[in-house]
């Protein structure tokens, strides 16, 4: 507990409360926002929030799925499950999210940006609007959720944003070049944030995993790439516990697994002339191509 409250004030060490401020807050609890959250990594995120007893505002595209998830996480963990079906890349997501948590006298804590799409092949094979769709949802719609939520934790000081990236934002990608393109981005805005409000009381960190087992690869159209078969996989479950953890300590960015670390250490600092043929190899596409996966949790 000491250490938890040590902890908690070095986070908040440069915070100082604006009681005008905070009055808009006043009656109101505490919510988890996760998008993308009706299955794969973001519905595992939204279970370990749910474990540790965080009500759950849950936003995916789809309400039959996105219903059934919110059900299991209010039958197992007994805590609050707010559906929202709404696509966050629509410019009423956002008013549907301040609605439900109007509705549940609530505010939003944290924020988790899990919903994600891949692109698999070549960059001309794309037709342009994938393309666009992929970085309105990977780069526009998670920075906008981000900008909006973010200043009321300022505020309050405390809660924060983990932002969904992958091992893939430490290197170009050929064969996935927007999808790695955008990981790349939601790593350097998530760490420059992070240093911007250092001792405000706010975590913000990326959570970056390497492949994991969930349908995300088999829809972008990767499944026969041989990263998939040099690879193992990890959890949807593990990749959350990990990131959960990460972002309760405040790490800026958290990559699972034991030989990840070292991967992403490797895409830093060898020769992009070197490291990207490598990586190219592994993610050529192998026999037929796949279409683009919309709204999947990111792996």
């Amino acid at each position: 507990m000491m250490q938890s409250s040590l902890l908690e004030s070095w986070r908040r060490r440069w915070w100082r409360a604006d009681p005008a401020a905070l009055a808009v807050y006043a009656g109101l609890k505490p919510m988890t926002v996760v998008t993308g959250a009706s299955e794969g990594i973001g519905y595992a995120l939204a279970c370990r929030f749910a474990a540790a007893g965080s009500d759950l505002i849950l936003v995916a595209r789809r309400p039959q799925l996105l219903n059934e998830a919110a059900e299991r996480i209010r039958a197992h963990y007994k805590v609050e499950a707010v559906p929202v079906p709404a696509d966050v890349t629509q410019p009423e997501a956002i008013a549907a999210i301040e609605t439900a948590l109007a509705a549940h006298r609530a505010y939003a804590d944290v924020l988790v940006n899990s919903a994600g799409m891949g692109l698999a092949g070549e960059f001309l094979s794309h037709p342009p609007e994938a393309v666009l769709r992929l970085l309105d949802l990977n780069v526009r719609a998670l920075t906008e959720l981000m900008r909006h939520f973010l200043p009321g934790m300022r505020v309050r000081g405390r809660g924060g944003v983990l932002n969904l990236a992958s091992l893939g934002g430490y290197a170009p990608g050929p064969y996935q070049a927007v999808y790695y393109a955008s990981k790349a981005y939601v790593m350097s805005l998530s760490e420059a944030v992070a240093a911007e409000t250092a001792g405000e009381g706010v975590r913000i960190s990326a959570l970056a995993p390497g492949p994991v087992n969930t349908g995300f690869h088999r829809k972008m159209g990767s499944e026969r790439a041989f990263y998939r078969y040099l690879v193992v996989p990890a959890s949807a479950e593990g990749v959350a516990a990990a990131g959960y953890r990460g972002f309760a300590f405040g790490w800026r960015v958290i990559v699972p697994g034991i030989l990840n670390p070292f991967m992403a250490l490797a895409m830093r600092v060898m020769p992009h002339r070197i490291v990207i043929p490598i990586i190219g190899w592994l993610l050529k596409p192998r026999g037929a191509q796949g279409n683009d996966a919309r709204g999947q949790v990111n792996g």
